[in-house]
């Protein structure tokens, strides 16, 4: 393991050998005898360190800290001070310094702060570079997406992020909301703190209202201890609640209160307590109706629906499908750990002509499924799922969606009655009349229902 390395700086040549002779076993020690010659070498060196003599000739301790912080504001800086100047390493403390030791120093002391100082600046490095890698992945730069719809939710991204106007991302199960979610948090001024993720639809009603807002202890029979809720501990930072319309009508006037107001009360408790919170909701509900039907409350609606990003399903978004089958390839592959497999075109053909009526999520998965499962390269179009061979959406499938709270019923209705008047359409040459006829309806209502569903007369 290589050693940290730390840059000794003192003009008494005895107390720079002193203190390497200290520190050679655990540590690479660079010296330099002044401030000047110290400043000089501060870049190439890049210390994990720096042992500082707060009086020294020329520069003195203090000039000398404030120039190393203004070049790196992360390096941590131990003063080295006799006991009649402790009220000058105070001074230093202040302007950045880690700590201070006075001479003649403590071996073990001085090792226990040495250790601490550089572990401290070695947790805070590494830190700072997993938050420039998290905030480099949810770039909008960097998800996939080439088509005009996903363009401009990127845009909307990069307009949106800096700020704390609440955000309300809609689009079907599998497309990809809480991708963008991370997108907005990374891409903010926020980006540091927490980021809380709270699926509303997975946790029973009756422990929802704990889980957002917290509890005092004796509130109920479970509630041996305090808990603090999810909006407490994304207190600067950012909550997104995921299907935010599978809410009760008595959370709803809760979360209307948090938005227009920063507080809410623990369950039991008495207090208000203030938070800043920033909120994205996501849902695949169509909220607007949900209003309609008296289910969600139009004045959380409109609170939540500052900003609306909606996410095109991936069947109307086909440009994007080579990209993701080729992203998707790639990283499962080195998550797996397997080099990458070339793929047959008939398979691609398949893969291209499949509808993904599971969106990303699902594409995801297949890609996943066929580099597992085949032992050949290139993958072939018997490697394919049959249902994605063939090019038929599973209805058990869609069912299963259902079932298992991945996709709406309004969504799962809407994806049936999309299929059946497409192929009723190209059965009759996209003749509208016949097509109708075909479906036992009339023109108008059908044409009604393909503006409703987003097919186009020319498709």
């Amino acid at each position: 393991m290589e050693k940290r390395r730390v840059l000794i700086v003192d003009d008494e040549p005895g107390v720079r050998e002193s203190l390497r002779m200290v520190l050679k076993e655990q540590y690479e020690a660079v010296l330099a005898s002044s401030g000047e010659e110290a400043l000089d070498m501060l870049p190439q060196v890049q210390p994990d360190l720096v042992l500082l003599d707060v009086l020294m000739p020329g520069i003195d301790g203090l000039v000398v800290l404030e120039r190393i912080k203004e070049q790196d504001q992360r390096v941590p800086v131990l003063m080295l001070t006799a006991t009649k100047t402790v009220k000058t390493a105070v001074t230093a403390m202040k302007l950045g310094a880690f700590d201070y030791v006075t001479k003649p120093f403590d071996v073990e002391e001085l090792l226990i702060i040495v250790e601490r100082a550089t572990r401290d600046a070695a947790r805070d490095a590494e830190l700072e570079h997993l938050r420039w890698e998290v905030g480099r992945r949810y770039n909008p730069e960097n998800i996939i997406g080439n088509s005009p719809r996903m363009q401009k939710i990127f845009r909307t991204i990069g307009m949106v992020a800096p700020l704390k106007t609440t955000v309300l991302v809609t689009g079907e199960s599998g497309t990809g909301k809480e991708l963008i979610a991370k997108a907005l948090h990374y891409q903010s001024p926020r980006a540091d703190k927490a980021l809380v993720t709270l699926n509303c639809a997975a946790i029973p009603e009756n422990l929802l209202e704990s889980e957002l807002f917290g509890h005092e202890r004796g509130s109920f029979t479970d509630a041996v201890q305090r808990k603090l809720g999810q909006f407490e501990l994304a207190d600067q930072g950012t909550i997104f609640l995921d299907e935010v319309g599978e809410l009760a009508p008595a959370l709803q006037a809760k979360l209307l209160r948090v938005i227009e107001q920063g507080e809410f009360m623990r369950v039991g408790g008495k207090q208000s307590i203030h938070v800043d919170v920033r909120i994205i909701a996501a849902t695949n509900r169509d909220l607007e109706q949900a209003m309609r039907d008296g289910g969600f409350r139009s004045d959380l609606y409109y609170r939540l629906n500052v900003v609306s990003l909606h996410l095109p399903p991936l069947r109307d978004r086909p440009e994007d499908l080579p990209l993701l089958i080729k992203h998707f390839i790639t990283t499962k592959s080195k998550q797996i750990g397997m080099p990458e497999k070339r793929i047959s075109p008939e398979a691609v053909d398949a893969l291209l002509r499949y509808p993904w009526p599971g969106n990303v999520r699902e594409i995801e998965n297949v890609i996943e499924r066929i580099l597992v499962l085949s032992d050949h390269e290139p993958i072939g179009l018997d490697d394919m799922p049959e249902h994605v061979r063939v090019g038929r959406v599973e209805t058990s499938s869609i069912q299963q969606q259902v079932l298992r709270r991945e996709k709406s019923l309004t969504d799962a209705v809407d994806e049936f009655e999309r299929d059946i008047i497409r192929a009723a359409l190209e059965h009759v040459e996209f003749n509208q009349t016949r097509a109708a006829d075909l479906l036992g309806t009339t023109r108008r209502i059908l044409k009604y229902r393909m503006d409703k569903l987003g097919i186009q007369a020319d498709d």
